[in-house]
């Protein structure tokens, strides 16, 4: 734990602690408290833009599928025989203050970052595999429309805003250099891609997750970010009502197509395209 005393006609301090546990019940237990006969208002501290690190040339790296008992420090410690790292975070609900599975290392060296995420992709860190790939980063808004663009979503809010089976990302902006390589590239780190269609000439593409939870990620971290230097918008792909439908049509297709006994039915046919994802 550290203190900062600062002294003016208005007086105040930081105290910085090493773990954001401590710096909550801290700020539980001291807010509305009365010291030396003054109530004493505690609050989170924000840091100015001025004292922050510039990393914005520095090169990024995701990390996602950690444990959530995986912290900062381990996930630096984890990288750091790579090379010299400018910055390391797991990110956090501001809410609860738990890990959201996910986090980024930056690295001065562009070598040091392709190292780590070609070796560090599969390894164990705590009880899971992790996952790497190179990190999106938000394009710093104009100064003039900064304050109506700097609203984050918030994963809690993205996910409720489409049914728990929607596992669909749609992501349009991208005007040129669309391609299913690109997106796959993209959308990868946060979870199993099921599906991709991109539509090159219209510059927008869906990307279909395995579970609704990665989908809310996927768009709560790329949206607002640049791709292909396009600053690209995400939000929940419609599910096609016709799917069952066309599953159907594609069953009695496979039927005629491979001759599967008359005592196969639709049903036992969907169940075992289910288990190979190709619905």
């Amino acid at each position: 734990m550290q203190s900062h005393l600062h002294t003016s006609n208005d007086p105040y301090c930081f105290v910085e602690f090493y773990e954001h546990r401590d710096a909550a019940a801290a700020l539980a237990a001291m807010n509305g408290r009365k010291i030396l006969g003054k109530e004493v208002k505690v609050n989170w501290a924000t840091t100015p833009s001025s004292q922050k690190k510039d990393t914005s040339n520095h090169f990024h790296v995701f990390v996602g599928d950690l444990s959530p008992e995986i912290t900062t420090e381990d996930i630096k410690s984890a990288f750091a025989p790579f090379g010299k790292i400018s910055d390391a975070r797991v990110v956090k609900d501001m809410a609860t203050g738990k890990s959201k599975g996910y986090g980024f290392v930056s690295f001065y060296n562009k070598l040091d970052a392709e190292n780590a995420i070609v070796h560090m992709g599969g390894q164990w860190l705590g009880g899971r595999q992790i996952r790497t790939n190179w990190a999106t980063r938000k394009p710093p808004a104009p100064k003039s429309t900064q304050e109506n663009n700097t609203k984050q979503l918030r994963f809690e809010d993205v996910v409720n805003q489409s049914s728990p089976k929607n596992c669909t990302v749609y992501c349009g902006g991208i005007a040129s250099g669309l391609t299913d390589q690109l997106m796959r590239q993209t959308f990868s780190p946060f979870g199993q891609i099921m599906e991709i269609r991109v539509f090159p000439e219209k510059g927008y593409s869906f990307v279909r997750f395995s579970t609704h939870e990665s989908a809310a990620h996927a768009i709560v971290s790329v949206n607002g970010t640049t791709i292909e230097g396009h600053v690209v918008k995400c939000y929940w792909g419609k599910e096609s009502p016709d799917m069952t439908k066309n599953f159907q049509q594609v069953i009695r297709f496979f039927i005629a197509l491979f001759k599967f006994p008359s005592y196969i039915s639709h049903k036992k046919l969907w169940k075992l395209f289910s288990i190979l994802h190709i619905t």
